[in-house]
């Protein structure tokens, strides 16, 4: 006789990770999905030269950055943060200020080699810096639910590169009439303006700037 399983099979389960879901959760995904935006505005600039496409890229930031303090005074206003949502912002904080404002540098102009390297660079120093956080949120809270103070620049902060990009479309400085013009350094290209998305990388990472939590 072929052999027949006993148990009886597995209830389906559907949208159960949704299901666990708070409404904060919803508003980080928000900030993701205008990170998602950006990056897809961004390439879409690189490949029509449409201007309208760059603004908008630029636009979702302070929309992200929106979101990303909404989730968070909910989270607090109905007491429901969990570890799922402190990762859910995490996760969404890279997309929106890590990767985002890296693509939009890129589609302004800073598409040379040593350019790729300080981009790459800006985009690690926001995951590692995030993820330093996650890890330590418990500790710097002291017991209590709110963090007091920020090790490193929070990487938010990229917002105000974003905002430096916008302006310097409005004055018509991307692409080869970028700032600072482009460097021939060894093999590869460097364009000044990359830089400061290192300086940026790098305040995020530091451990000895204390910047207490509003």
């Amino acid at each position: 006789m072929p052999h027949t399983d006993p148990s009886p099979p597995a209830p389906r389960r559907h949208f159960t990770m949704i299901r666990e879901f708070h409404l904060a959760d919803f508003f980080t995904l928000g900030n993701a999905a205008c990170g998602v935006g950006a990056v897809f505005l961004a390439m879409a600039f690189v490949a029509s030269g449409e201007l309208r496409h760059f603004y908008l890229a630029a636009a979702l930031a302070p929309a992200a950055f929106v979101f990303d303090v909404l989730d968070g005074r909910i989270a607090r206003w109905r007491q429901n943060s969990s570890p799922l949502g402190r990762e859910l912002d995490s996760l969404a904080d890279v997309i929106s200020f890590g990767v985002a404002p890296a693509a939009l540098g890129f589609a302004a102009g800073l598409r040379g080699g040593w350019d790729a390297v300080l981009l790459i660079y800006f985009v690690c120093c926001g995951v590692s810096r995030l993820a330093r956080f996650n890890v330590t949120a418990e500790t710097l809270s002291a017991g209590g639910d709110k963090v007091k103070y920020f090790e490193g620049t929070p990487i938010p902060t990229s917002v105000a590169l974003v905002g430096l990009l916008a302006w310097a479309a409005a004055q018509g400085r991307l692409g080869d009439a970028v700032w600072g013009g482009g460097w021939l350094l060894g093999p590869w290209t460097l364009h000044p303006l990359a830089l400061l998305y290192a300086l940026s990388g790098t305040l995020m990472i530091s451990k000895t700037l204390r910047i207490p939590k509003l």
